[in-house]
């Protein structure tokens, strides 16, 4: 289960490089009706409606299917992009039932630069590097489900300290 922050368009391209296994993204499925980039998204992404408790039950289903294939998940645990001035929003819980119900582990990254690079204010950013650092795995083959939020705050401060210092 890959998870890192969310800051930019420039995250999902990020991730295709920063990731050495192939993956799917879990993502929302409003972003299908972006031009030109929801052609593609709806082909490699398991989209989920956030607002329909079937549809967020059917990821769990295809997400195994996917994992049987010998692809990674990828999911962004904030939900979205944060507002400008938020370092690291508030986890959902999504990709860390998901880890341990399938009994795969955690990969924490952290993306630095990428808000400065291309944010989603309309005209900002500029050129420059994109860093990204793979935290250490976390594995989950002996957390039960009671301790998702234990789960989901570690990994959270992971990230969030690693911003705080480098970012």
């Amino acid at each position: 289960m890959l998870v890192a922050n969310h800051t930019s368009m420039l995250d999902i391209m990020l991730m295709l490089i920063v990731s050495r296994n192939p993956f799917v993204f879990v993502g929302k499925k409003e972003l299908v009706k972006i031009p030109l980039f929801g052609f593609f998204y709806k082909r490699v992404c398991i989209m989920v409606d956030r607002d329909n408790t079937q549809s967020r039950t059917a990821v769990y289903r295809r997400a195994q299917k996917r994992l049987q294939q010998g692809l990674s998940i990828c999911i962004f645990p904030e939900g979205g992009v944060p507002e400008e001035h938020v370092l690291l929003d508030k986890f959902k819980d999504g990709a860390f039932k998901m880890a341990i119900a399938h009994k795969i582990p955690v990969v924490p990254m952290t993306f630095y630069d990428n808000k400065q690079r291309f944010s989603f204010t309309f005209f900002s950013g500029g050129p420059g590097k994109c860093r990204a650092r793979v935290h250490s795995f976390v594995e989950t083959h002996s957390i039960r489900p009671e301790d998702t939020a234990e789960l989901r705050n570690n990994v959270r401060e992971t990230i969030l300290k690693d911003l705080t210092a480098n970012g």
